[in-house]
């Protein structure tokens, strides 16, 4: 098989898994949960804004214990991702499906809630009953609520499909009959909750949440937060836009929840009291790198080629798609230039649009390492907040300076692959010129 065989058979695949219901459930899922993220990394950032004698000026004039209301909002927005995470796959999954999307979504979280630890354990010693512990309602819990959505989804829309269930008399309100359909599905779903609950406590001394993430979560957070995996990722998102297949909705609907899990681990051992300067415990590679360093501007980092383009740009019709496209694109708004161009299976840009991320990557992962920034906490911006505030409001000057970094950096490798663009543009029009004179 040659290259561009394999390379089709890959696309291919690619945009088949894109469709597949369970990646589409995982991906619009996670869309919903982008309220809460955003809302509480504001009240975060607030508490944390990356500003010298900041936190010294808010303790003076409100005391030293300022930060506890905002605090109190991160607490019910990260802190509960898992409850969120649960009730949005299974909503989109079984909506998709044309089910009864919200009780299938409550009896979800019903099942997550069964599932989780009963009790914590204080510092002093003594056990706490009748709680929902936020160390597992939160990050720790995400990849369990995952595969409890999926499961719940399935079993329901088989359910409702097949008229597996209790049915009420015709006579019967509507919203009635649709809970007592809920009954059979729903005694499923609790017995196979009460039976994992029973062998994990009995035969294992854990809970399945405690379990999964010690088998599961965790090496996959640490395949996630590798240079490796770094690379696969970044990749990934920039070869399958560039096929016509929305990348960073593809590998954010699987990756997401990891990236999303490594952030707020930071921001545990921040809660702790610990920095997260050369701390070897915290994580790298989390959401705010893909989303704020890695895709600048939109993913490829484009801003970097609309910079280049306003040097480069002769021809009409790369000069009139640059003067559409910039504003959008500080705004990290690139489909413009992404089907404008288009980026799309270019392949005058195929290199820069796959290398010019990668080394974005690279830069910032190094600075990180290094100890010039600090590792990202949960603290997430706006994804339409532009380049260079987004970096200052993350981690200060060094976070705009590597921004800026990478800015210079893409404008340098996309200039002379858009040169060549242009010029093919220039040639084009300048036949079409003669034809009609």
């Amino acid at each position: 098989m040659d290259r561009q065989k394999l390379f089709d058979s890959f696309i291919e695949f690619m945009g088949r898994f894109a469709q597949l219901k369970a990646v589409a459930a995982l991906r619009d899922g996670f869309i919903m949960t982008t309220p809460f993220t955003i809302c509480g990394s504001v009240f975060l950032l607030l508490a944390n804004l990356p500003v010298p004698g900041y936190g010294d000026f808010m303790s003076s004039l409100f005391g030293k214990d300022w930060t506890a209301p905002l605090n109190a909002v991160a607490g019910g927005t990260f802190s509960v991702l898992a409850l969120i995470v649960v009730l949005s796959i299974t909503y989109k999954y079984v909506e998709n499906e044309g089910c009864d999307a919200i009780m299938a979504a409550i009896l979800a979280l019903s099942t997550f809630l069964i599932l989780m630890p009963p009790t914590i354990t204080t510092k002093e010693g003594a056990v706490v009953g009748d709680i929902i512990p936020k160390a597992w309602a939160g990050s720790n819990g995400v990849i369990t609520a995952i595969l409890i959505a999926f499961f719940v989804s399935c079993v329901f829309c088989y359910f409702e499909k097949h008229h597996i269930g209790i049915k009420m008399p015709d006579a019967v309100p509507q919203g009635v009959a649709r809970a007592f359909s809920a009954l059979v599905p729903g005694m499923v779903f609790f017995t196979t909750a009460s039976v994992l609950y029973g062998l994990c406590h009995y035969v294992g001394a854990t809970t399945l949440p405690e379990l999964i993430f010690k088998v599961i979560q965790t090496p996959l957070q640490g395949l996630s937060d590798s240079l490796a995996g770094g690379t696969i990722i970044v990749s990934l998102q920039s070869i399958l836009f560039w096929a016509g297949i929305h990348g960073p909705n593809v590998v954010g609907g699987v990756v997401s929840p990891l990236l999303i899990a490594n952030s707020l681990d930071n921001q545990h051992l921040l809660d702790m009291g610990m920095s997260l300067v050369n701390n070897p415990q915290a994580k790298i590679f989390t959401c705010q790198i893909n989303d704020v360093f890695v895709k600048s501007g939109g993913c490829g980092l484009t801003l970097g080629l609309l910079i280049a383009g306003l040097f480069t740009a002769k021809s009409d019709q790369l000069k009139s798609l640059m003067k559409m496209a910039f504003v959008p694109g500080l705004f990290n708004i690139n489909e413009p230039i992404i089907f404008g161009l288009p980026i799309v299976f270019n392949p005058y840009l195929l290199v820069p649009f796959v290398l010019v991320p990668l080394f974005a990557m690279f830069i910032t992962w190094f600075a990180i390492s290094t100890g010039f920034m600090a590792p990202f906490s949960a603290v997430q911006v706006p994804w339409t907040t532009p380049p260079v505030i987004a970096g200052f409001l993350l981690d200060g000057w060094q976070g705009a300076v590597i921004q800026i970094v990478n800015l210079v950096m893409a404008t340098a490798i996309y200039f002379p692959f858009l040169k060549a663009q242009d010029r093919a543009f220039l040639k084009e029009e300048q036949e079409n010129e003669a034809e009609q004179a």
